[in-house]
């Protein structure tokens, strides 16, 4: 009787000792998936702000150029910005100990960077430097949506929906508004017109041969050779045509801080951010902002003014991008 009394105790302790170990790993699993929860939530939350943080800081980039221009002319200002970033995003590189650039790679990168940064940003800045308002430069060339499905039809043989030809004849009519009104009131004129214009077709050919060649390009040495070749394409033009005189006051250095981390390296980091989440479709889905970001900005810092055809201007070409981009992804959505 003693003996089985002891088995039915030992087994008992043993079919405890085994449920309690159960709920502790239960309890263990339980607490783990909450706080993988919790982080992951505040990805989410992150991402979602980030998203719009980077069209915002994008924006700014005009505001930066017409800030630091009156003290640099705009190829040597832009030439000693890209040596600074890429010296910058280089050293982030090897620190971080991201994965380098294959010869081909960095050809097509090199492509990329004086199609995207030197040509598009060099007409851009040099568009502003010559009188043209940053609030219609930033206009111009945010049209490159638009401008980039054009020619995906045309190059690339990709189609067009109906909202997409919409939004391409909106965008027009907001540009044609703005510009008539900027134009008539004597804020600038066709150079800086046709500056802003050579601009949106190089960062639309850019955005195209980027998505052809580029894809998987690791983003921190990518960017680092772009600015490379963008200073190296930019600074033979500053020599030859500019005087490279700079006035280091307090809002040149300030402009060029900005320009460099904020912009250069800032928004490459919260792109890489983005692309880690799964949340970079959103900066694309929020392009359409930087005109009227732009343009509020403007209006604060540079009291750059809004007649009622910039207004309905700014709403068309916003709209028309809008409907580009949306029909854009309803395109993908049909094909997947």
């Amino acid at each position: 009787m003693s003996s089985v009394f002891k088995r039915f105790a030992k087994l008992y302790t043993q079919r405890r000792g085994f449920s309690v170990s159960l709920d502790a790993k239960i309890d263990s699993i339980t607490r783990k998936t909450i706080y993988m929860n919790r982080d992951l939530t505040a990805q989410i939350s992150i991402a979602t702000l980030a998203a719009p943080a980077f069209v915002l800081l994008w924006s700014t980039g005009f505001i930066g150029a017409k800030y630091g221009l009156p003290y640099a002319e705009p190829m040597t200002f832009l030439a000693v910005r890209f040596a600074l970033a890429a010296s910058a995003l280089g050293i982030w590189a090897l620190v971080a100990g991201s994965e380098w650039l294959t010869i081909r790679q960095c050809g097509h990168m090199i492509v990329v960077g004086i199609l995207l940064h030197a040509v598009y940003l060099g007409t851009v800045f040099t568009a502003i430097w010559l009188g043209f308002e940053a609030g219609a430069s930033a206009l111009i060339v945010s049209m490159q949506p638009i401008l980039t499905a054009v020619l995906a039809r045309l190059m690339l043989g990709e189609t067009m929906n109906r909202i997409q030809y919409v939004g391409l004849a909106l965008g027009i009519l907001g540009v044609l508004l703005v510009v008539f009104e900027k134009l008539n009131a004597g804020l600038g004129d066709t150079r800086g017109v046709i500056l802003c214009l050579a601009g949106l077709i190089a960062i639309s050919v850019a955005t195209l041969y980027q998505k052809k060649y580029c894809v998987g390009v690791p983003m921190r040495a990518g960017s680092a050779i772009q600015f490379l070749a963008a200073c190296l394409f930019l600074t033979p033009l500053a020599l030859v045509f500019e005087t490279n005189q700079i006035t280091w006051s307090e809002q040149f250095i300030f402009a060029l801080t900005w320009l460099v981390l904020v912009l250069s390296l800032g928004a490459v980091g919260l792109l890489l951010f983005l692309i880690r989440t799964g949340s970079a479709g959103k900066v694309a889905s929020l392009f359409f902002l930087v005109p009227p970001c732009t343009a509020v900005i403007a209006w604060l810092l540079f009291d750059e003014q809004l007649g009622l055809l910039a207004i309905f201007g700014i709403f068309f070409a916003t709209a028309g991008v809008a409907l580009v981009m949306r029909g854009d992804q309803s395109t993908k959505g049909s094909k997947d």
